[in-house]
C-alpha cells in the first residue's frame, strides 16, 4: 500500500479532509495528514507528500519553501510552489500576452499608486481575502496606511482595481486534476464585509457548484500550458469578468481549496491520481 503524507498546518479546517481521506482509502493509499512544519516528520519515508492545507506559509513564504525544496516526491513540485506563493506572477503573465486584472507592484520601500474608482489593496503573499481591503476614490489616505502597515511587516503589496463583475456575477474557480478540468465553482463577493466577517479563508455561503463556461476553460488551460503547468496534480485558477472577456485573478498550485464537496466525484478522481503517482 503506497504511503503518501497529506501537508496541512495546525488549527485548520478543510472541507475537503474527509472526503479525500475516503476516496485515498478506496482507492488503496494509506494517507496521513501532517503539519508540514512539525520537526519530528520524517518526509523521505512517504511516497508522496501532498500539499493541500498549508495555509499558514504566507507568514513564513521562505521557510516554507526551504522546507518544499528539502521534499523529494511533493505535489505539486517546488517550481510551481515557489512560481505561485508570490502575486507578482501576474506580472509575468501578463509579459506572456495573458490578460490579468490590472495590476500595480507596490514591493516594500515603493510608493503606491492607486487606480481611479474604487480599488483593493493586497499582499503579493497571501491566503484568501485575509489582510486585503477595498477602497473607494476618496479613501486614498487609509489605502496609504494599510500599504505602510503592509510594508512594515515586510510584505509587498498588490493594488489592482475592484472588478465591479465580482458584485453580480463573482469569480470564475476552475479546478483542473491531473492536468483535466474537473469543475468550476462560482465565488461571490469576499470584500463586501469587514475582515472581521471574512475570518476564514473564504465565506462558503458565497460559494455555489457552476458550469464552466467553454471560454473561461480555455484561458485557465491556456494560463497552465503557457507556464508549463498543464500536468499538475492539480490546480486552480480564478478568473473574472471584464469588459474585453475573462482576466486572471489568481493561479493557485499551492494549497488551494479545491472544492470536493461540490462534485465528490472529484475526490474520487484526485485519489487516483495520487495513488498513480505514489505507486
Amino acid at each position: 500500500m503506497s504511503r503518501v503524507a497529506i501537508a496541512t498546518c495546525l488549527g485548520v479546517e478543510d472541507p475537503d479532509q474527509a472526503l479525500l481521506h475516503e476516496a485515498l482509502v478506496v482507492a488503496g493509499v494509506h494517507a496521513q495528514p501532517c503539519v508540514w512544519d512539525d520537526p519530528s516528520i520524517d518526509w523521505g519515508h512517504f511516497d508522496l507528500v501532498v500539499i493541500r492545507s498549508t495555509w499558514d506559509y504566507t507568514s513564513r513564504r521562505a521557510e516554507f519553501l526551504t522546507w518544499a525544496k528539502s521534499v523529494k516526491h511533493l505535489a505539486n513540485p517546488y517550481a510551481a510552489i515557489e512560481y505561485s506563493t508570490d502575486k507578482h506572477y501576474l506580472g509575468d503573465l501578463a509579459k506572456h500576452g495573458l490578460t490579468i486584472i490590472p495590476s500595480h507592484f507596490c514591493d516594500v520601500g515603493k510608493k503606491p499608486r492607486f487606480f481611479d474608482g474604487d480599488f483593493v489593496v493586497k499582499p503579493c503573499v497571501g491566503a484568501g481575502s485575509m489582510a486585503a481591503e477595498r477602497y473607494h476614490a476618496s479613501q486614498h489616505d487609509q489605502a496609504s496606511a494599510h500599504v505602510k502597515s503592509l510594508h512594515a511587516q515586510g510584505r509587498d503589496v498588490l493594488v489592482q482595481p475592484y472588478v465591479a463583475s465580482v458584485d453580480t456575477f463573482g469569480e470564475r474557480a476552475l479546478v483542473f486534476l491531473d492536468g483535466a478540468y474537473s469543475h468550476a465553482i462560482t465565488k461571490g463577493a469576499m470584500l463586501n464585509v469587514t475582515e472581521l466577517d471574512r475570518s476564514r479563508l473564504y465565506r462558503h455561503e458565497n460559494l455555489s457548484l457552476a458550469e464552466g463556461e467553454p471560454a473561461a476553460i480555455d484561458v485557465a488551460r491556456h494560463v497552465l500550458e503557457v507556464k508549463g503547468f498543464s500536468h499538475l496534480l492539480y490546480a486552480r485558477v480564478d478568473l473574472v469578468k471584464l469588459d474585453g472577456g475573462w482576466a486572471v485573478m489568481e493561479v493557485e498550485l499551492v494549497e488551494p481549496s479545491l472544492f470536493l464537496t461540490f462534485d465528490p466525484s472529484a475526490a474520487t478522481r484526485l485519489a487516483a491520481a495520487i495513488a498513480r503517482r505514489a505507486a
